[in-house]
């Protein structure tokens, strides 16, 4: 996966999981990568976005589909597949798995974003 495609699932696990600190990170992080403002913000409000790249498409729908706990239908499963091949698609799915994580332990832990870290 480019760093991009990382970015779009991270964007969409950790504003679905609506966790503050890795959410304002990471929108930073995706407009540094290269993707437009107004595409981070939509999957951070959970608006629609598309994106002129067929995997980036394929990537934000999947992880929109996942984050979602919906059912990925045929069409999009193929499309995936094809796009982004079996090991793309798993190291997908780890990354958002990671990323809830992070989510729920930043949530546990009421952290904001824009935390400095903890003092060792």
């Amino acid at each position: 996966m480019t760093e991009r495609e990382r970015e779009i699932a991270v964007i969409v696990i950790t504003s679905a999981w609506h966790s503050a600190y890795p959410t304002a990170a990471h929108e930073k992080r995706g407009k540094e990568v290269g993707l437009p403002g107004p595409m981070v913000e939509a999957m951070i409000a959970g608006l629609p976005a598309a994106f002129s790249d067929s995997r980036e498409q394929v990537v934000y729908e999947l992880a929109m589909t996942l984050a979602g706990g919906r059912l990925v239908s045929q069409g999009l499963y193929d499309r995936a597949v094809k796009a982004l091949g079996h090991e793309s698609i798993t190291d997908m799915i780890v990354l958002m798995g990671y990323y809830t994580a992070v989510s729920l332990t930043m949530n546990f832990y009421a952290v904001p974003a824009g935390s400095p870290g903890l003092a060792r």
